[in-house]
């Protein structure tokens, strides 16, 4: 069995639905379908949320009645008969009603997390619907059954594997099993949400668990490219990446995965196929354990980027001065993207700087500071074994013209990362893909 992901723009609309549909059953083989909420719903379930922390209950009110009407106008586009109409609608009155029974007074984030699962919910039940009255046996299986979270927040992989296989073997014989991506249970058994990767992550986890034979995930763009295609001219699709390309590519700013979600995949051994649900037949991007030795694969952006440089005398031979540095992120829980040391200094990027200020005020203790915002990092991905001669040379030579601030070289076998700045990403970018894959000098 397959499992295959389609986010919020596949199931945009009542056409969009119909299409999707069109698509999982034409070759009619068995699939576990993972749908997120319909496109600008959670937005919405957000804004509800908003109001009622504000203790805004009118405005909230006013939010679940545009919702409520969008929804009722969708329900005779996606449907034909009056009784799977009557149906649907009273799925929706009942969802409807679970929203405006929450109060404002002492509203909490539980409740906002119930709140946010309901546009995938509402998403699934009606693709079912529409399946159903189309003759397909489809089955929807409740994610809340069996996505959960441990007290770390990780997913549960042993009781996830059990009660996904016991939900799948309670409905036998169907063609299409649908499931909710995102939404899953904590180990308090209170809905709640899976937050990095959202949907594709429950894909991956779902995978992982019932021992699939592929995941697929479909959006708008086909595939992983060579380049940032809305930037830099002449970029290809690339067809195959090794799970650490395709992790370092989505770390480092490739929008179409997100670095979580293919760890579970990993693990378990079951390739990712990225697919165009605007071109169907496109061969989209394979992601596998299997390396393409010698090969530059990819280039990847990520802005927003804050260099800080740490500069030491007392740094030579000063036993502890690393740990003392790094406990200062730490405390402050963010995260260090790339970092490059000298004998008296030390310098870091990092993409969050809700907490600069401490963070700086903190590194003062041990040093002079220096702060560098508007940077950027410009990734290069592919087999970057140390053996491999002339890979790094080529990539700094396109760059001969570009000041860069930091070079991260040696601490993955797939990368290697430029820090520079942002005003200059368009021709790195421009001049990386004219040399490293389109043969210029």
């Amino acid at each position: 069995m397959k499992v295959l992901k389609f986010g919020g723009t596949s199931v945009g609309s009542p056409q969009r639905m119909k299409d999707v549909c069109k698509l999982i059953t034409e070759d009619g083989q068995q699939k576990l379908v993972v749908l997120s909420a319909m496109s600008g719903t959670t937005n919405s379930l957000v804004e509800i949320a908003q109001y009622l922390y504000g203790g805004n209950r009118n405005g909230a009110d006013d939010v679940i009645n545009r919702l409520r009407a969008k929804y009722y106008a969708h329900v005779p586009e996606l449907l034909e008969k009056k009784a799977n109409q009557d149906k649907v609608q009273k799925f929706l009155e009942e969802k409807f009603a679970y929203l405006q029974s929450f109060k404002a007074a002492g509203f909490s984030e539980i409740e906002e997390k119930a709140i946010l699962a309901q546009g995938e919910l509402i998403s699934t039940f009606m693709v079912t619907a529409y399946l159903q009255e189309q003759g397909i046996k489809a089955a929807l299986l409740p994610a809340l059954d069996f996505m959960k979270t441990d007290p770390d927040a990780e997913p549960d992989m042993v009781f996830i594997s059990k009660h996904a296989e016991k939900a799948l073997a309670d409905a036998p014989g169907m063609q299409i099993y649908i499931t909710q991506g995102f939404i899953c249970r904590n180990a308090d058994g209170n809905i709640d949400n899976l937050q990095r990767g959202g949907s594709d992550y429950t894909a991956s986890i779902l995978g992982a668990a019932i021992k699939a034979e592929e995941i697929q995930i479909w959006t708008d763009i086909d595939g992983m490219h060579n380049n940032d295609p809305r930037v830099v001219k002449g970029t290809k699709p690339v067809r195959h990446l090794h799970f650490e390309e395709a992790a370092e590519l989505a770390y480092f700013g490739a929008k179409i995965l997100h670095p979580t979600c293919i760890q579970p995949a990993k693990a378990a051994c079951i390739p990712v196929r990225l697919l165009n649900t605007m071109e169907p037949s496109a061969p989209g991007t394979l992601i596998d354990n299997n390396a393409e030795p010698g090969r530059i694969a990819a280039v990847a952006a990520k802005e927003n980027i804050t260099a800080i440089k740490i500069k030491s005398s007392r740094m030579l031979l000063a036993h502890g001065f690393l740990r003392k540095v790094f406990e200062i992120f730490e405390t402050y829980r963010t995260s260090i993207d790339m970092i490059c040391t000298s004998e008296v200094g030390v310098s870091m990027s990092i993409d969050n700087t809700r907490n600069l200020n401490e963070i700086v005020a903190e590194l003062k203790k041990y040093g002079t500071v220096t702060v560098d915002e508007g940077m950027c990092i410009i990734c290069v991905v592919g087999d970057m074994e140390w053996e491999n001669l002339g890979f790094e040379s080529r990539a700094l030579d396109a760059l001969a013209d570009i000041p860069v601030r930091m070079i991260s070289y040696g601490g993955s076998n797939y990368n290697i990362s430029f820090l520079i700045r942002e005003s200059d990403k368009t021709a790195a970018l421009q001049r990386l893909s004219d040399v490293l894959f389109n043969g210029k000098k």
